[in-house]
């Protein structure tokens, strides 16, 4: 019973499958990598960060705002001249202004650690960049094998449905037992099965697609391109890998937060002037002052900050190291993956496909000889069908490969 409801889903799914297909835009691999860079809102998000970090830089070391004051001064509370504001010659209204002057190294610090904000958004949003060519590819990739797959068992089902038109006349001629009638009620069952599963696919992969490009109706076209991996020209680049961009730019950031507290050790200052308002009596005044700051306790205040943020130096440096072994180690294994899935390719294409090909013709031949059942030659058909699109898998995982390897180790040209 559970067959049969698959099979009529599948009849129902499989137009809408089709039609969703037609409708769709179809999109090349490149087009669909464009599309995705052009829409994809994650990239939106880190070219934020990037406007964001650059519009702060201008702002960085450059000398705080200016302050105004204004007061009254010697204002008498007692004795004969209290509350008058004319009595003691020196009560003024005072309006002055104020300017805090950072030392150089502070100043020069904070514009070294804004470019180091900068280097930081840069590195994340290339990296996010590769992030979105990556999985757009690999979405794309999958779409399209999903396809064929679904395509390749249709061939062997209309192959079936051809030989499971002569039972009837197989089962009056008595060359076949009536239970061996049910065998195709069976096999469309199974093959219900399984295109429910490939529909499956198709619908997931292209779920993906439209993540990434933003396209509600994306399909592929053409076919996929071939990427060679070049697996010493790639090795020998990985130093200079892009995703390790974010770690170098942390280790930077780091060391300009070292810089910054490094210039709190060194004395700050800043002036006044302000002008005083008497009595016509008196006559008026002006006073100007300078301050600056006694950084006095320093193995208690910033000796302590320095330390730290030289330990954030250091750990951003092994985490850089980290994640430099981390890419080697994936690479190697990524090659290892990548060489096996190519001989498991192989072997499907020269020897499992061939082989299972075979065995539908023999079957055949032998159907029509009598000598097998239209059972025997419906199993083999739907050997043929498991073993292209096993075939279209192991195809699919080498494509895949050579998109991953070259797209995450490569360079970004």
């Amino acid at each position: 019973m559970r067959s049969y409801s698959l099979a009529a889903l599948c009849a129902v799914l499989t137009p809408l499958v089709y039609a969703s297909a037609t409708m769709a835009a179809p999109l090349t691999f490149g087009a669909a990598l464009k599309l995705a860079q052009q829409t994809a809102p994650s990239l939106q998000s880190k070219a934020a960060d990037v406007s964001a970090a650059r519009s702060s830089a201008i702002a960085a070391g450059r000398l705080p705002d200016p302050k105004v004051r204004f007061g009254v001064e010697n204002f008498p509370v007692s004795g004969p001249p209290a509350g008058s504001f004319t009595a003691e010659s020196m009560t003024m209204a005072t309006v002055g202004v104020m300017q805090d002057m950072p030392n150089g190294d502070k100043r020069r610090a904070e514009r070294q650690k804004a470019a180091a904000d900068i280097g930081v958004a840069d590195a994340n949003a290339a990296v996010e960049a590769r992030e979105v060519r990556l999985n757009t590819a690999l979405a794309w990739v999958d779409l399209y094998y999903a396809e064929k797959k679904l395509a390749a068992l249709d061939t062997v089902q209309q192959s079936i449905e051809a030989i499971a038109k002569t039972a009837p006349s197989q089962l009056a001629a008595g060359a076949t037992r009536p239970a061996q009638a049910l065998a195709a009620d069976q096999m469309n069952a199974d093959l219900a099965d399984r295109r429910a599963d490939l529909l499956a696919d198709v619908t997931r992969a292209r779920a993906e697609l439209v993540r990434w490009t933003g396209d509600d109706q994306a399909d592929v076209l053409g076919d996929p391109p071939e990427f060679a991996v070049n697996a010493s020209d790639l090795r020998a680049g990985l130093d200079h890998n892009p995703t390790l961009l974010p770690y170098g730019a942390l280790v930077q950031q780091a060391q300009s937060d070292v810089q910054m507290a490094r210039a709190n050790k060194r004395p700050d200052w800043g002036w006044d002037v302000t002008y005083q308002h008497r009595d016509g009596r008196w006559g008026d005044m002006v006073s100007t002052g300078v301050t600056i700051s006694l950084p006095l306790f320093q193995k208690t205040r910033q000796d302590p900050v320095i330390e730290a943020k030289t330990t954030e130096v250091t750990r951003a440096r092994l985490d850089q190291d980290a994640a430099h072994r981390q890419l080697l180690a994936q690479f190697e294994a990524d090659l290892a993956d990548h060489l096996m899935h190519h001989d498991r390719m192989m072997r499907a294409q020269t020897t499992l496909v061939p082989l299972a090909e075979k065995k539908v013709a023999l079957e055949t031949a032998s159907y029509g000889a009598g000598t097998a059942t239209l059972s025997d030659v419906q199993q083999a058909q739907l050997a043929l069908a498991e073993a292209r699109i096993d075939a279209l898998s192991r195809e699919a995982d080498v494509v895949r490969d050579g998109v991953r390897i070259n797209l995450t180790y490569g360079s970004d040209q």
